[in-house]
């Protein structure tokens, strides 16, 4: 298997979609898992076909990966590189965008009332919906990770945690909290990214079958729970 040309790694045609990539993909990766075929089984193998993957499977990596195997044949595609912006960064430009001027007396209290009613527990709830079922739906992959079926459930339920997680984010961001429940907002701030995260592990697993992104993926899942948890004991701080 070539090493110098990620559509001969994977073994697909310059034209195949996406999907056709992911498939070819998900197949050498049962193939030369040391887990799923020892008689196959090859590291360096695993690790070219991962690293083919990498570039192929996101669509913007591979129409740059494209454009220098076009007019640079043979060399390596250069890395691209994400600048990753601080979770205090991001937790500020959150907060600042839902900073507004204090408000007093009753109009304050409605307000508060409105952003718990509107807000905070319509995403608490979501969040819940997502990180309940993880560990019953791990449990049902264990049977055989390598199960098409089986897999394909729990893709499943990935995908349902994505668009869950969207109508979360969208709603929290569909009113900007009171000063007074700041915390709670910053704890729903950083449980959802957290899912977001965990999601993205989630995922690679099903890729890879690789057990760390399983096991990260999970304690991510853990620490958006206690951050929910920490929102909570703040509403009835105030309430």
């Amino acid at each position: 298997m070539s090493t110098s040309d990620h559509y001969h790694t994977l073994d697909v045609s310059p034209s195949a979609t996406q999907a056709e990539i992911k498939q070819a993909y998900r197949r050498l990766a049962k193939k030369f898992h040391p887990d799923s075929n020892r008689e196959t089984a090859n590291h360096e193998t695993i690790a070219q076909v991962n690293a083919a993957y990498e570039v192929l499977g996101d669509p913007a990596n591979r129409r740059s990966y494209d454009q220098q195997r076009e007019y640079h044949a043979g060399l390596e595609s250069a890395e691209l590189t994400v600048d990753r912006v601080s979770r205090q960064q991001r937790a500020a430009t959150a907060q600042a965008r839902y900073r507004k001027q204090q408000q007093t007396g009753k109009q304050a209290d409605e307000l508060l009332q409105q952003w718990l009613n509107r807000v905070y527990t319509p995403v608490s709830r979501i969040v819940y919906q997502i990180l309940k079922p993880l560990n019953e739906q791990i449990d049902y992959l264990a049977a055989d990770p390598f199960d098409d079926d089986l897999m394909e459930d729990f893709q499943n339920y990935l995908e349902d945690c994505r668009e869950l997680l969207k109508k979360a984010e969208t709603t929290f961001r569909s009113l900007p909290n009171p000063p007074s429940v700041a915390g709670v907002a910053a704890h729903l701030y950083y449980c959802l990214h957290q899912v977001g995260d965990g999601i993205e592990q989630l995922e690679t697993f099903t890729m890879n079958y690789d057990d760390s992104y399983l096991h990260t993926g999970q304690e991510l899942f853990r620490i958006a729970a206690g951050l929910r948890r920490e929102a909570q004991a703040g509403v009835k701080e105030i309430a």
